[in-house]
């Protein structure tokens, strides 16, 4: 489904490129500005430093005068406006609305556009009755003021998860956890370092052993935690054997008794 986002009289360099980069984090790339406070806005440091890497986004993004010109195409107008209105379009949070909206527009060909005003004026009334709804994102009621990059971001995540959203990727490969006879022979091995260390009775083991298995079956480890089990056993048992140069010596003369 095709979208846009469209910034009227945006007053900050940087929250266009804050816009750029919210829009690009979730797959959309079809930005319009109306009439910014700067003619250059789109080549300006603030904004390639904030969009971060979303150039793309700004090399695509287009600048008009009015509205009017923006709304060319569009099916579907979202304002997005924390004030209730008296009169005009329904207000609806973005979750409550977008749903359903994602799901008639796979049964025909809809623009969407999403609205948003000015930083420091917010929208104007005559901008919200053109709307097909108005979004208010729900926050605190005690501070519900959101930096325009921000509520973009907010927007876009919620249209894209309507849309089907994206997989969550792993940030590691997953692990295969040893196999049983790795687990049975690390835990033989710690049997014996725990008795050379006197802290099992081989005589009364009691329930000891069958507690660890049922442990490390639990945590699954992988061959190499098993191999640093082991490591860990081997050392419990040399710290019990005396170092090799402190052994009596058996049958030499003691000296001064020639």
């Amino acid at each position: 489904m095709r979208t846009r986002f469209i910034l009227i009289q945006t007053s900050h360099a940087g929250n266009v490129g804050a816009a750029a980069r919210a829009m690009k984090t979730m797959g959309f790339s079809d930005l319009v500005l109306v009439a910014p406070r700067w003619a250059n806005v789109l080549r300006r440091e603030e904004t390639i430093q904030r969009a971060s890497g979303a150039l793309d986004v700004l090399a695509n993004a287009r600048i008009v005068e009015t509205l009017d010109e923006a709304l060319d195409g569009v099916t579907h107008l979202c304002a997005t406006a924390m004030i209730p209105r008296d009169f005009g379009p329904p207000t609806r949070t973005p979750r409550e609305h977008l749903e359903p909206l994602a799901k008639q527009g796979k049964k025909g060909d809809q623009h969407v556009a999403f609205l948003f005003g000015s930083e420091r004026f917010g929208m104007r009334n005559e901008d919200v009755y053109r709307c097909n709804v108005a979004l208010s994102i729900p926050t605190d009621p005690k501070f519900g003021s959101l930096n325009l990059g921000a509520a973009i971001q907010v927007i876009a995540y919620e249209w894209r998860l309507a849309l089907g959203g994206y997989e969550v990727r792993e940030a590691i490969q997953p692990v295969q956890a040893a196999d049983a006879q790795a687990v049975a022979g690390m835990l033989d091995h710690w049997e014996r370092s725990l008795v050379d260390i006197g802290f099992l009775d081989p005589g009364a083991p009691k329930k000891l052993m069958p507690r660890l298995q049922q442990l490390f079956n639990r945590a699954q480890p992988t061959p190499e935690e098993i191999h640093i089990l082991r490591g860990i056993a081997k050392a419990m048992s040399d710290a019990t054997r005396p170092p090799r140069g402190d052994k009596a010596d058996k049958g030499g003369k003691a000296p001064g008794n020639d």
